[in-house]
C-alpha cells in the first residue's frame, strides 16, 4: 500500500509541476527560464518515478496483475493460426 502512496504522490508532484510550467508560460510571456526549470524538474521527476517502478517490480515489491476490464491475452502477436 506504500508504494501506491508514493507513486500518486510522486504522479501529483509531475501534475503540479507541469500546471505551475503553463502559469509561468503565460505569466512571462516566454520570457525567463521558469518554465524551463519547472519542465526540466518534470522530465527529472517522471524519470525516477520510471526507475522507481522498474526497480520495485525487479525486487518483487509490485506484481503485474489482470487489469480491471479483464481481457485475456490467447496468443502471441503475430500468430497466424
Amino acid at each position: 500500500m506504500a508504494i501506491k502512496i508514493l507513486i500518486i504522490l510522486f504522479i501529483i508532484v509531475i501534475l503540479y509541476s507541469l500546471g505551475s510550467a503553463l502559469i509561468f508560460l503565460v505569466r512571462d510571456h516566454g520570457v525567463g527560464d521558469r518554465m524551463v526549470k519547472r519542465l526540466a524538474w518534470r522530465i527529472s521527476l517522471s524519470l525516477v518515478l520510471f526507475l522507481f517502478i522498474w526497480g520495485a517490480y525487479q525486487m518483487g515489491w509490485i506484481e503485474p496483475r489482470q487489469g480491471p476490464i479483464g481481457l485475456q491475452v490467447t496468443g502471441q502477436a503475430g500468430d497466424t493460426d
